[in-house]
């Protein structure tokens, strides 16, 4: 069977650029601490949401840098392998660009490169695939990365019991959103699905989207921007499942940031100072890390959260503080990325001002 991506050197990459990055020498971090964490935190998403998780209590986990790589190289696995599998077969065909051992080993370096990176920046993740690949678990898994937690707490003095439970809202309310909804997973990975099904390791179709980007730059910069260098690349028919994908993640950030706002109220004394450093440490970024954060896509789910947290406050300004409860009624509520960007579109075609004021 032809591979496309050789993921042993993927991690091996990715193991190596994070060994790079020096580990905090202050403070521990483990996942016991976080039991009464989370039964906090869960308790604050509700009464702020409306939303628990159906699958029960969620157990967070304090990994190390490497442990997130792996567990990510598993999810990544588990989404592509199949499309993969389609494309070896039309390569094989003759149908495709012709793939090898050298075309797998340089995709295992770009994703073992882009891992490294971001295994030193992410401080916590939900992690939607896990337990995809073998349908052992439906609920995912929340992640903290304690070095990178450890770092930033004695780099700006925060607190570490309001800095941990402040970071862990955030990762409880999007697991709320996929497993309190009880719809939101299958569509969310439907979507995922749909966007790759379409796609082909086609160097012509490369060569085509740079003639594009070229004839209309003012396109392919909004492009660039959403989703970095995939959606540059991507065809009509996958821009358009992407729009979808794009609108629903801005949403959930969005959401996300919000909800870990308000849930910190009257709880978390140096949650605005948690944000606004945060916010100034993206902005503050070197120029190869912006340019990293925007060609792999990190940008655009940067993006994301400012772009969802305006389209809430604008539909509360009509619908109430609990305007967003209609998007959990069913997907077709859900907004699109051009309603994310014109709120208004949204509130026209859903009608916001039957929301929960």
């Amino acid at each position: 069977m032809t591979v496309l991506v050789d993921w042993e050197r993927a991690q091996r990459v990715a193991l190596k650029v994070a060994s790079r990055h020096p580990q905090p020498e202050h403070g521990t971090i483990g996942s016991a601490e976080f039991e009464s964490v989370t039964c906090v935190g869960e308790d604050r998403v509700e009464a702020t949401t409306g939303l628990r998780s159906l699958q029960g209590r969620a157990q967070v986990q304090v990994i190390g840098r490497a442990d997130w790589i792996r567990a990510n190289i598993a999810s990544l696995r588990s989404l592509l392998d199949p499309v993969m599998g389609n494309w070896a077969d039309a390569a094989h065909h003759g149908r495709s660009a012709r793939v090898s051992a050298v075309t797998a080993q340089v995709a295992g370096v770009e994703i073992g490169l882009m891992l490294g990176w971001m295994s030193a920046r992410v401080l916590g993740q939900y992690d939607l695939l896990y337990g995809e690949a073998d349908g052992s678990s439906d609920e995912g898994a929340v992640y903290l990365v304690g070095p990178n937690m450890l770092a930033l707490e004695h780099k700006f003095g925060f607190p570490p019991d309001e800095f941990r439970l402040w970071v862990t809202l955030h990762e409880l309310t999007h697991r709320a959103q996929f497993t309190g909804v009880p719809w939101m997973r299958e569509h969310f990975l439907g979507l995922l699905h749909g966007t790759l099904s379409l796609a082909e390791p086609d160097p012509a179709r490369i060569v085509g989207a740079v003639r594009d980007a070229m004839r209309d730059r003012n396109a392919a910069k909004q492009r660039l921007h959403d989703g970095g260098i995939v959606a540059m690349v991507a065809t009509p028919q996958q821009q358009a499942m992407f729009a979808k994908t794009a609108g629903l993640m801005s949403l959930l950030e969005g959401h996300g940031d919000v909800v870990m706002d308000r849930a910190a109220t009257d709880l978390i004394p140096s949650a605005e100072r948690f944000s606004r450093v945060l916010r100034e440490r993206r902005r503050r970024a070197s120029p190869v890390a912006r340019l990293v954060q925007r060609l792999i896509g990190l940008e655009g789910k940067l993006n994301q959260y400012a772009a969802g947290e305006r389209f809430i406050a604008e539909i509360e300004g009509v619908g109430g503080e609990r305007a967003v409860d209609v998007c959990w009624e069913g997907p077709e509520n859900l907004p699109t990325l051009d309603e994310i960007r014109s709120p208004r579109l949204w509130l026209d075609r859903v009608g916001g001002e039957r929301s929960v004021a």
